[in-house]
């Protein structure tokens, strides 16, 4: 008796799963005119949400915040969930014409059931992913950037106006600092000396940005190479127009404590049009440029203006001999002397002393050393009117070939800058 009581009971349990089994099948199947357009539904609403989300990231990374790696995997799952919901979708039609009487009976019964689960189960994966998106917010502040080192020379006897640069730059009443001296004093070489060193001195700069001008300067140069910095696609933010960089440049910059260092200014540059914010108290910010001239300091209104000074004959002599080197300067006893006059007539250049002496280097009779004298004296111009044409000359006459030379005149006929063709009208420039 007890034996068959059990074997009724089994039978009774195998029948009410059997039962739940069916009923769970026919569900998945008799829903699918409810299930199909609620997913239909929640696939817009997680769409619009992963919009929206997208869209925040975009405003923040445009404003050089960095998004966080959670938002970041829930925008990458969505895009996932999003593309299964959307094939569901599309065979949704297919599907439901395989459903009669009333949708509670399929043509096709296993392939409804399936169907009808998927839907069920991808229904309840996007309430889920939903709940996840509610981000109070997708971004914050990147650490301080890492300040991309500039190649330089080395400095010589810098050091005072380095300093001197340096404590205007931690001075919070001064935003605006002017560096001027003679073409080939050292400004470009101080300039990135100071670049360099906010890569190895505590400060608290968001954003350093340098930017070449140089003479007869394009606004949507200066702009692109800020863009550069501040990590604008290069492709379509470069066929914007100046006014709409402008707004761009001015939208992150404004919110950043930053430092730009224009290099090689020959007439004032008007911020607004580039779209650079003022510096002042209140943002803390800093503009650094190098000039030939002193009125260009005034007119870009530097609360400090640094003259970069020649060196003086010690060290002008210093650099000039390390340049020539001590094989050549000892290759003839007259030899040294006829050198101290050749770095003499440099003017305490360091542009002049670095090429001039480099181009001695090799020069070991008394002829070739006071023939470079002869020719010093020769394309000597008044003080100041042009203190680096006898450096051009000099090195022009001391090129190897007339091939050089032509190749040097030819790229005279561009302006600082300038991308020079390799080819004009089919003719290959050597």
């Amino acid at each position: 008796m007890g034996n068959c009581y059990s074997v009724q009971c089994s039978f009774e349990n195998s029948l009410l799963r059997g039962r739940d089994f069916i009923v769970g099948h026919a569900n998945y199947v008799c829903k699918l005119k409810q299930t199909l357009p609620t997913l239909s539904t929640a696939l817009q609403e997680l769409r619009a949400q992963r919009n929206d989300v997208q869209r925040e990231v975009d405003v923040a990374e445009q404003r050089l915040l960095e998004s966080f790696q959670g938002v970041q995997l829930w925008l990458s799952t969505a895009e996932t969930i999003i593309t299964e919901a959307e094939k569901l979708v599309s065979n949704g039609p297919q599907q439901m014409n395989n459903l009669c009487l009333g949708g509670c009976i399929s043509k096709n019964c296993l392939s409804s059931y399936k169907f009808g689960k998927q839907v069920a189960e991808m229904l309840q994966k996007i309430t889920d992913h939903k709940s996840k998106g509610a981000f109070k917010k997708v971004a914050e502040n990147q650490p301080a950037a890492s300040v991309v080192v500039r190649p330089e020379e080395q400095p010589v006897a810098l050091e005072s106006t380095i300093q001197k640069a340096w404590s205007c730059i931690v001075d919070k009443d001064v935003g605006i600092i002017g560096l001027y001296g003679l073409g080939g004093v050292g400004k470009t070489t101080l300039l990135t000396k100071l670049k360099n060193k906010f890569s190895t001195t505590t400060n608290d700069f968001e954003v350093v940005i340098w930017a070449l001008v140089s003479k007869d300067f394009d606004v949507g140069k200066i702009q692109d190479r800020i863009g550069g910095n501040l990590g604008f696609p290069d492709g379509s933010w470069k066929n914007k127009h100046v006014d709409q960089k402008a707004v761009d440049i001015y939208r992150i910059l404004s919110n950043k404590r930053f430092v730009v260092l224009l290099d090689d200014l020959w007439e004032r540059v008007d911020l607004n049009q580039v779209g650079i914010p003022k510096p002042s108290q209140e943002n803390g910010s800093k503009l650094i440029f190098t000039t030939r001239s002193l009125e260009v300091c005034g007119e870009m209104e530097a609360q400090k203006k640094i003259k970069v000074e020649c060196l003086e004959t010690e060290k002008a002599w210093e650099l000039f001999r390390d340049k020539v080197g001590d094989e050549t300067l000892n290759s003839h006893p007259d030899i040294h002397n006829l050198a101290k006059e050749v770095a003499e007539r440099c003017g305490g250049l360091p542009l002049a002393l670095i090429t001039i002496g480099r181009a001695m280097a090799c020069k070991k009779t008394l002829g070739e050393w006071k023939y470079a004298i002869e020719m010093l004296k020769r394309c000597a111009l008044p003080k100041l009117e042009n203190e680096v044409f006898r450096l051009l000359n000099f090195s022009y006459d001391n090129l190897p070939n007339a091939t050089m030379k032509s190749c040097l005149l030819y790229c005279c006929l561009y302006p600082e800058d300038y991308c020079i063709p390799k080819k004009i009208s089919g003719i290959l420039v050597l």
